[in-house]
């Protein structure tokens, strides 16, 4: 119909059903000439990546989340594990479809293991398809509580995620899960599959459950939605896993061409680059303007920061790289932070994601001549104008409508982003160094509880007494540990907060 926007700096494909609109981001023509030499290494570094070199050396490892939905360009004969294992999930699904009693999914899993799913499901499940998916995220006692609570266990199928088998979040949920179902008589075994590292503790736990799907240590778990960590629950919920294939694929050609001004990922990663000035001075707020993406930028908080938020680069030098990812969904921020990021602080760039197909289209007109989509599209239309008459910056997006191809392609094109974006920046993309130390910091913490009830009597007492008793210096993480242990009937109530001058009025047992 003529309708492409042919003179607007950005990037259109009708085939995949994406186009991206540049011209509000302060990028230019001179900018984009300006960079295909500093992108020529990052291509060649993605070229290096894909085939088979070690592209994460913080641990020895090659990354292969692009071979996931291309195996033909797997190195060293792992394209047809890849094909086994696709295979497999699907066969395991299609088993389960054949027991009419299993009704609902559980997914246990953290991280990448449960953000990926969970986007895709909000996104493209429907009310009718063959299984519905709940997850368990978290080791918060109540939210277990929350999500086992309501479920029939009989009719519920658990998939629990983690390819070491030593996630704290995701065993402890296992164990709450397995409890329930032994209070609830039901066998746990035949209602349990394990998507894991073969060989890891979960693996070897899983040996007697229906059945076990492979995760390899070369995918990233914020980049494993090609592999049966997605595929799985996509192929129980119904949900279109090869068309998602399909879509990853085609957005992947697109951003192997090693060029910038026709490379969508490599567009992102360069305006990412300029607005942040290199460091990443300006966050992203994701402004997805559908019901069915409101998770995307959840998704991406991983995606992006877990990637991008390095202390050092690959040479070892502190540089304290970053890129924040925050957002919600559109109209609603217009009623929310939007203020901010008109009248506020310059701190920040937009990215707002349309969608041209309304997906319903049984709508009344609420003006004469005006749907509720037509609303939709002018809050969005109108809410970049009204940042850009301020001067602030924003890319845009538009996906031809929500879909598992385009989902597909969406989820593609920003791991290409990410992972160009870090080779411009020169970090390691594939570790997550602080995401350990939390783990190490949170695992001193753990090991305290048992020495504070040990030094508990029934005498009033301090918490540097208390502390004092069980050996423990650091006065600040015990009165949090104890003031826990008052709320959940271990302690009477401590009024106050001044861990030198609170006294604790100890329950005998």
């Amino acid at each position: 119909m003529g309708l492409e926007k042919m003179d607007v700096l950005g990037w259109r494909s009708p085939a995949i059903g994406v186009w991206m609109d540049l011209s509000t981001s302060t990028l230019s023509p001179v900018d984009l000439a300006a960079a295909e030499a500093d992108f020529a290494t990052c291509f060649a570094g993605m070229a290096a990546l894909e085939a088979g070199a070690v592209a994460n050396p913080d641990e020895g490892r090659r990354v292969g989340h692009y071979w996931l939905r291309a195996p033909e360009l797997a190195p060293d004969g792992l394209g047809a594990l890849i094909d086994a294992a696709r295979e497999a999930a699907r066969s395991v699904a299609t088993a389960i479809h054949k027991l009419p009693e299993l009704r609902t999914v559980l997914v246990l899993g953290i991280g990448g293991s449960a953000l990926g799913p969970q986007f895709v499901a909000d996104a493209l499940a429907e009310p009718d398809e063959r299984m519905r998916v709940v997850f368990l995220d978290n080791t918060d006692p109540d939210g277990i509580a929350r999500v086992l609570g309501p479920l029939d266990l009989d009719e519920t199928l658990v998939v629990c995620i983690s390819k070491s088998g030593g996630t704290a979040e995701t065993r402890n949920a296992l164990l709450e899960t397995q409890a329930a179902f032994a209070r609830a008589d039901v066998a746990f075994a035949p209602h349990a599959v394990a998507v894991t590292g073969e060989g890891s503790a979960l693996w070897t736990a899983a040996a007697g459950w229906r059945a076990r799907l492979p995760m390899w240590d070369w995918v990233g778990g914020r980049t494993s939605l090609a592999s049966a960590v997605g595929l799985f629950p996509m192929f129980l919920q119904g949900i279109d896993a090869d068309a998602f294939l399909a879509g990853a694929a085609a957005m992947d050609d697109a951003t192997r061409v090693p060029r910038v001004a026709d490379n969508p990922a490599a567009l992102l990663a360069l305006a990412w680059h300029h607005l942040g000035g290199g460091r990443g001075a300006r966050a992203m707020v994701m402004l997805p303007y559908r019901d069915r993406l409101v998770l995307l930028s959840r998704y991406l908080q991983q995606l992006v920061m877990e990637s991008i938020g390095k202390e050092k680069d690959l040479a070892g030098n502190v540089v304290h790289q970053g890129l924040t990812v925050y957002g919600n969904k559109g109209s609603t921020d217009q009623h929310a932070y939007v203020q901010q990021l008109r009248d506020g602080a310059d701190d920040y760039f937009a990215t707002f994601v349309g969608v041209l197909d309304d997906g319903y289209h049984g709508g009344v007109e609420v003006d004469p001549g005006l749907d509720a989509g037509d609303y939709l599209q002018g809050f969005l239309l109108g809410t970049r104008a009204a940042l850009a008459e301020k001067g602030h910056p924003s890319i845009t997006l538009l996906l031809s409508q929500v879909d598992a191809f385009r989902i597909g392609a969406l989820v593609a094109l920003y791991e290409r982003a990410v992972g160009l974006y870090a080779l411009r920046i020169g970090v390691n993309a594939y570790h997550q160094p602080g995401v350990e130390a939390g783990k190490k910091a949170a695992g001193v913490v753990l090991a305290l509880k048992p020495r504070l009830l040990a030094a508990l009597d029934a005498t009033p007492a301090t918490v540097a007494e208390i502390a004092a008793r069980a050996g423990v210096s650091d006065l600040d993480a015990a009165w949090f540990l104890l003031m826990r242990l008052g709320a959940n009937g271990g302690v009477l109530h401590v009024p106050g907060r001044a861990p030198s001058s609170d006294r604790f009025a100890v329950r005998p047992e």
